[in-house]
């Protein structure tokens, strides 16, 4: 069969609380067919809306920096991008991340303009703020198209929408329905009944009923299909979400997945994926200290956002080690794991069950639960500092010579000595040099000038200490005070 055109994927990528999912929800709301958006009751990673009688897929991907990882994923599984740019703030630093992903993966991008209902809105000084990154719109110097939208009011929305379509038929996008399906995981999560699950999109093929589908090193029986609203469906046709579950092992999101006849060819092809398939995380240094973790969260799609953002974390004298990760409630076997690997458990989005919290408390394992990542971020950079070896630095306050020797006893002795810079105060620690070679380490105890006694010396002249030491300083020996300072 002949390859025919196929309705476009699109991301929807850009900084936090610009209007994402405001914009999501909105075009989900009004341009899902009525009786699919009420079969809509929780979040889904990706659906179909209909817009001038055409289907476009839109995937729901983050938007945190965190999640940078999973934006690119989602850029390059998609035709094309809309980059979400509020009225109110202009460009921020994720916009340029998204950006980053959105060029990296060779797709042709639109922007949206959001916000435009809010009271300090102003598009021209966010058409301004696009054209100090280099981001040429059309009327201003470029050829990227721009649509100002409100997801309040849908004001604009109907204007994106059709720039996309026209995006769509410019990039001309093509499948062949008659091949087996190929696609990627947007995202798989650990279901309590059904297993280990996954929302895939179809970008090429029809994925039927039967046969198996590998993703990676995990495969699973094709039984039933799921649409985005959780309904069977007999097929899943090119830039369709569909949700299937019985998966071997979790498929990592951003794996492409392939169709094959039986078990047989299913386990040798994920056997294959097993040599090839490694999740980068970030790796202890072999002879330093380190922090280790086992990471739990809601869905695989966080698995590796999380792992991302603590490859960001590091310090010069100890690192993080991801011994375990995983989807689902912390378990008895993660506190197990911790446990014998001196680590504690990161628990994002998912609670702990009653016989692993009660085997933590007895263990002193400490489970650190977090909903927002950068929160965990911010966390984990303080334990990873807290763990790392202190570093001490000796700082010169003073610097003196040995001019008379007046009276040593086995702990203390009485010196005369010549200011050569900085402050001598009581309770300083010196040090004795002769020849420059430290012969010992000591305290002040008392300084004297003008035969008066003092709190500190900081000017030129000669003055008396008397320094608490083992060692018995000599005429000409330098005496250097000093402070030591952890980092």
């Amino acid at each position: 069969m002949a390859r025919e055109t196929r309705p476009p994927v699109i991301a929807v990528m850009g900084h936090i609380d610009h209007g994402k999912s405001s914009l999501l929800d909105y075009i989900r709301k009004t341009n899902v067919v009525a009786d699919e958006a009420g079969g809509i009751t929780q979040h889904v990673a990706a659906y179909i809306a209909k817009h001038d009688g055409r289907s476009v897929t839109f995937l729901d991907t983050p938007g945190h920096e965190a999640f940078k990882a999973l934006r690119a994923r989602g850029a390059a599984a998609a035709d094309i991008a809309i980059l979400v740019v509020a009225a109110d703030e202009g460009v921020m630093p994720q916009t340029l991340d998204a950006l980053t992903a959105i060029k990296e993966a060779e797709i042709p991008f639109i922007v949206a303009i959001t916000k435009i209902d809010k009271n300090n809105a102003d598009v021209e000084r966010a058409k301004t703020s696009l054209l100090e990154h280099e981001i040429f719109l059309e009327g201003v110097g470029g050829d990227v198209a721009y649509a100002p939208v409100s997801s309040k009011t849908g004001e604009g929305v109907s204007d994106l929408l059709d720039l996309v379509l026209l995006a769509a038929d410019l990039t001309e996008i093509t499948a062949d329905p008659a091949l087996p399906a190929t696609g990627f995981v947007l995202e798989s999560t650990q279901d309590p009944k059904r297993g280990a699950s996954a929302t895939l999109v179809v970008k090429d093929g029809t994925l039927d009923v039967g046969g198996f589908i590998v993703a990676g090193d995990a495969y699973a029986p094709v039984r039933f299909i799921e649409d985005f609203r959780g309904k069977r469906i007999e097929h899943a046709y090119p830039s369709e979400p569909a949700h299937v579950s019985g998966f071997s092992k979790l498929p990592p999101s951003g794996t492409l997945f392939s169709i094959v006849k039986n078990k047989k060819e299913a386990e040798a092809l994920a056997a294959e994926g097993a040599g090839t398939l490694k999740t980068k995380q970030h790796e202890a240094a072999r002879d330093g200290i380190t922090l280790p973790l086992v990471v739990k969260a809601d869905v695989a799609g966080s698995v590796d956002a999380i792992v991302h953002e603590l490859a960001k974390i590091t310090h010069e004298r100890a690192s993080i080690h991801i011994v375990a990760s995983g989807v689902g409630n912390v378990s008895e076997n993660d506190v197990k794991v911790a446990h014998a690997a001196l680590g504690m458990i990161l628990a994002f989005n998912v609670g702990t069950d009653p016989i692993a919290r009660e085997l933590a408390e007895r263990n002193g394992v400490q489970i650190l639960p977090f909903s927002i990542i950068y929160e965990m971020s911010e966390k984990i950079a303080e334990l990873l500092k807290e763990r790392a070896p202190k570093v001490s630095t000796e700082k010169e306050l003073g610097r003196a010579t040995v001019a008379q020797t007046f009276s040593s006893s086995a702990k203390k002795q009485v010196l005369g000595a010549r200011y050569r810079s900085g402050v001598f105060s009581v309770g300083n620690q010196v040090k004795m040099l002769r020849k420059g070679v430290e012969i010992a380490r000591g305290s002040v105890t008392n300084l004297q000038q003008a035969r008066a006694n003092v709190k500190e010396i900081k000017t030129e002249g000669d003055f008396g200490i008397e320094i608490e030491a083992r060692e018995s300083a000599a005429q000409n020996d330098e005496i250097v005070a000093f402070t030591v300072t952890e980092s």
